[in-house]
């Protein structure tokens, strides 16, 4: 039995090592390569839609299975050659968040106004104090600081957007555990004050 207020253990911890095999064995040119490395993939980024969509509020008309295939297409379609499935699964997160944000601008669009949309992003994260966060107020802010730390703004949309711990994410990003822990709190202090 997990502790009471411990987090589920995440779906990419639960997968098959070979994952990672057959996705080089996949963007190496074998198009068969994928197919038993899909559903393992397929609910693992389903697990992290689902817990996406729990956090967001406002009109999105998006469910999980939706978010999904519209991400899936974009991993799949993309010219990306996924280093593993860390890699992969941070990718397709990536993806959800870009596809909630095109969805909440539409929204916005629409409606003339402000977007009433938001983002839970968790305190464990520190984006300044606050539960909730205006999505297309943190995409911007995301966006500037990208513009001036490039590895900030990964780092930190990777913290808290793909649910990776800091030592996965310093294996994608490709720097030390204490170099994440630097760019997160750069980020953080950044974001903060940019939405305050």
């Amino acid at each position: 039995m997990r502790p009471r207020g411990a987090l589920p253990s995440p779906p990419y911890r639960r997968m098959p090592d070979d994952i990672t095999a057959l996705l080089q064995a996949w963007r190496s040119g074998d198009p068969g390569a994928l197919e038993p490395a899909m559903p393992a993939l397929y609910d693992a980024l389903h697990e992290i839609a689902s817990q996406r969509l729990r956090r967001e509020s406002g009109n999105l008309t998006l469910d999980p299975t939706d978010l999904v295939h519209e991400a899936v297409v974009r991993l799949l379609g993309a010219d990306k050659a996924y280093a593993n499935r860390l890699h992969f699964l941070a990718v397709g997160a990536l993806y959800m968040r870009s596809i909630l944000t095109d969805r909440a601008r539409a929204i916005r669009a629409g409606r003339r106004g402000g977007s009433g949309l938001t983002v839970t992003i968790g305190r464990a994260h520190g984006v300044a104090d606050h539960d909730t966060l205006d999505l297309l107020a943190l995409d911007d802010a995301l966006r500037r600081l990208d513009a001036e730390d490039a590895r900030a703004a990964r780092v930190l949309e990777l913290a808290s957007f793909s649910g990776l711990q800091r030592d996965e994410i310093a294996e994608i990003v490709g720097v030390s555990v204490p170099t994440i822990d630097r760019d997160l709190r750069f980020a953080r202090a950044w974001v903060s004050r940019a939405l305050a």
